[in-house]
């Protein structure tokens, strides 16, 4: 059973329900510590004070906000526990919204809300129920760590989730990112629509989820461990070259994706004819050599001429 990280209640109007805080997710990755490569020796971080020129204990250890070059103004762990918001005691429940109508970047850590007691009981489900039926999530403040935030309220079997949010100025602009305007026709619009429909699923599961990463990461440290030689990387897929015709890309992403799945062939767009070539296949006459001449100068020029940048 995870420990709670934070205890407080979720106020909801009138209605209060105490609730623990607790993570509702785990970090798997392997971790590594810094040593010295001489002797193995492990490398610390240690803590020292300017003034004193000496290291400090822990216990010996405060925050504090530098006002000026001279002057820090101290704040105590029991200040930042008593500062006088609503929300450093209670998550406060602000509005109802569709889920949609949040921009998934604003979403970030998410915790488990416990009932907290027999008392909480109740509430509680009254709550989750409400959520239930509503379709909606709650947009709620909280304090934690020294600031408050926005956070989202919503239900996972039966279980209440918080999620933190970030305020609307904390996401960077980005149209600044934005390429420089292209044309993009209907039919490489229905050939990615096709590639996404080959692509679809209903659930996150299979080896394709896996952390490969942290898999390979334990076979080298294993290896080591044993002394053995160290697995080889898999040789990497042969890569295109540019692609320059992007609906054939398409169609044949649209197939690689089916026959990855066992599907049968797949149901591809016809890449439309270039009108050049029908042009030249209703021409009556073959051209004379002086005339044939001059079009194959005209392509060799023509060819030599430099891209636009």
């Amino acid at each position: 059973m995870p420990r709670s990280i934070w205890s407080g209640a979720i106020s909801f109007g009138l209605v209060t329900v105490p609730i623990n805080v607790v993570s509702a997710t785990e970090d798997h990755s392997i971790r590594f510590h810094q040593y010295h490569l001489e002797d193995m020796g492990r490398v610390r971080v240690r803590k020292y004070c300017e003034v004193e020129d000496r290291e400090v204990a822990n216990a010996e250890i405060g925050k504090g906000y530098q006002l000026t070059k001279e002057q820090v103004i101290p704040i105590t762990d029991e200040e930042l526990r008593e500062i006088p918001l609503p929300t450093a005691k209670a998550i406060e429940i602000e509005a109802f919204v569709p889920l949609e109508s949040i921009d998934p970047i604003r979403i970030g850590e998410g915790y488990y809300l416990q009932p907290s007691g027999q008392v909480a009981a109740k509430p509680y489900r009254l709550l989750v129920q409400a959520l239930g039926r509503s379709s909606k999530v709650a947009i709620a403040k909280f304090a934690w760590s020294g600031r408050e935030r926005l956070g989202v309220l919503r239900v996972k079997d039966d279980v209440i989730v918080l999620h933190a949010m970030r305020w609307p100025d904390e996401i960077r602009d980005p149209a600044e990112l934005l390429p420089e305007p292209v044309d993009v026709t209907e039919d490489e619009i229905d050939g990615a629509l096709a590639l996404m429909d080959s692509m679809a699923r209903d659930d996150l599961e299979g080896s394709e989820f896996r952390d490969t990463y942290t898999d390979a990461l334990a076979q080298i440290i294993e290896a080591k461990r044993e002394d053995r030689p160290l697995p080889e990387a898999p040789e990497p897929e042969a890569a295109g070259g540019t692609v320059l015709d992007l609906m054939a890309a398409l169609n044949e992403s649209v197939a690689q994706a089916k026959a990855s799945r066992g599907e049968g062939p797949a149901d591809v767009h016809e890449l439309p004819k270039k009108k050049s070539a029908a042009k030249k296949t209703t021409a009556k006459k073959q051209p004379s050599k002086k005339s044939a001449a001059k079009k194959t100068t005209a392509k060799k020029t023509s060819g030599r001429r430099p891209r636009s940048a």
